[in-house]
């Protein structure tokens, strides 16, 4: 028997109660919020229950919303995938801006290692009880996180490039 959203759900709402909401379908995937204190308690429930089988986590990410109230700033987003039922989540988990920081998954799944390296690397975000939680991509000397948004999109120092080799001034040349 197909495995239906609907299952998800109730199995979800039975055993974490308010702690996940706002289910949501978008197109093939089916998502929902969690709180970030439970995020490891439902991965793992995701991953072990028998009916379920959420085995592969696809992607992990961050996201900044500097607009929200303090409590929801940022959000690390999961996609978890069941492959004999062919079944894809997103999982959203939203944390403060003023101390972003979750638990890890990577005692979950080990892919997630890397995932949670680069989300701390251009976002900030503090996996707590990562093995080695440093930067990945970006200079160990860099101060600031690229992907907020209050991030500058270029650096205004540069001498190397001409702004109009990029369609970025309305002189004829």
């Amino acid at each position: 028997m197909a495995l239906e959203t609907i299952q998800i759900q109730e199995k979800l709402n039975q055993i974490f109660g308010e702690n996940v909401s706002n289910y949501n379908q978008e197109k093939d995937i089916f998502s929902f919020e969690v709180t970030a204190d439970t995020i490891t308690s439902v991965i793992l429930f995701l991953k072990n229950d028998p009916e379920l089988r959420f085995h592969f986590l696809t992607d992990l990410c961050g996201v900044h919303y500097p607009d929200n109230e303090v409590n929801r700033q940022f959000v690390v987003v999961y996609h978890l995938h069941n492959w004999y039922e062919n079944k894809r989540i997103k999982i959203k988990a939203f944390i403060s801006g003023e101390n972003p920081q979750i638990n890890t998954i990577s005692n979950i799944f080990l892919s997630s290692n890397w995932m949670e390296r680069e989300t701390f690397d251009f976002y900030g975000i503090d996996f707590i009880g990562h093995p080695q939680l440093k930067r990945i991509l970006n200079m160990d000397e860099m101060i600031s996180f690229p992907m907020r948004k209050e991030f500058p999109m270029e650096d205004s120092g540069r001498t190397d490039k001409d702004d109009r080799f990029f369609g970025r001034t309305t002189d004829n040349y």
